[in-house]
């Protein structure tokens, strides 16, 4: 079990307040991992959930929909910790509404997020990781990686670009020793798809379409993550890994 140990490691994982993010920064966590929890509101939660573990944790307020910040963001994890080992691109949003009728607004700032500050951070990230000789990032994709979905159209655009952007720098960063993957979670319960949720009919096609019959949790995460932030994963690059209940499958 030791290619699992991740024991003095330092990751970054945004958007660890709540969700598949905090699933993933406590599965890290678990696994021995110090955490860096960046976003836009505390992480009181995830932060004692970590401390009590006898690990480190440090938030880091920064807004991801611009990227003035980020730079501060990886000074800061270098100048607290000395170096970056594990980067988890997890922080999104989404926005829902008819195709005819989506603003450019709605356009915009789901694409700076989820799609623009992912690539500059990873590129910050891995210039450290370049110089360490070694490092893992893990972006977030989703079901919309392959598929199109209805009414999430600049969501479904940001995650089909976090496919191609991590298969890109998993060719590039390759020879740096830095491996490149991402996980596209199935239907996971979060604040994300609490509207899918209490819409009983669209909840009920959908657990219709999971072989495993059951909406998934962030703790459904932290397995995929650690193997991806670990050892385990040095010969996986450009891998997209789903995390889906079968969904895909079916």
């Amino acid at each position: 079990m030791d290619m699992f140990n991740l024991e003095g490691k330092i990751a970054i994982v945004t958007g660890a307040r709540t969700g598949i993010g905090q699933g993933i920064a406590e599965g890290l966590a678990e696994a021995g991992a110090d955490i860096i929890g960046a976003g836009h509101a505390p992480m009181p939660e995830t932060e004692a959930y970590i401390s009590g573990l006898g690990r480190k944790f440090r938030y880091y307020d920064i807004d991801l929909v611009k990227q003035d910040g980020i730079q501060g963001l990886v000074d800061y994890a270098v100048r607290e910790f000395g170096r970056i080992d594990i980067l988890v691109n997890n922080a999104g949003i989404i926005r829902r509404q008819e195709v005819l009728e989506f603003s450019e607004s709605d356009w915009d700032d789901v694409i700076s997020m989820n799609l623009k500050s992912l690539f500059f951070l990873s590129q910050a990230c891995a210039r450290v990781m370049k110089s360490q000789g070694h490092g893992k990032i893990i972006n977030i994709a989703s079901m919309l990686s392959f598929q199109g979905g209805i009414r999430v159209v600049s969501y479904t655009a940001s995650k089909s670009g976090v496919a191609g952007i991590t298969k890109l720098m998993a060719n590039e960063l390759a020879k740096c020793n830095i491996q490149v993957n991402a996980i596209a979670p199935g239907y996971i319960a979060t604040n994300n798809t609490a509207a899918l949720i209490s819409d009983e009919k669209r909840s009920a096609e959908i657990l219709g379409r999971i072989p495993a019959g059951r909406w998934g949790t962030p703790q459904d995460l932290k397995g995929a993550a650690v193997f991806l932030a670990s050892k385990a994963s040095d010969y996986v690059n450009g891998h997209i890994l789903a995390v889906d209940g079968g969904w895909l499958a079916r």
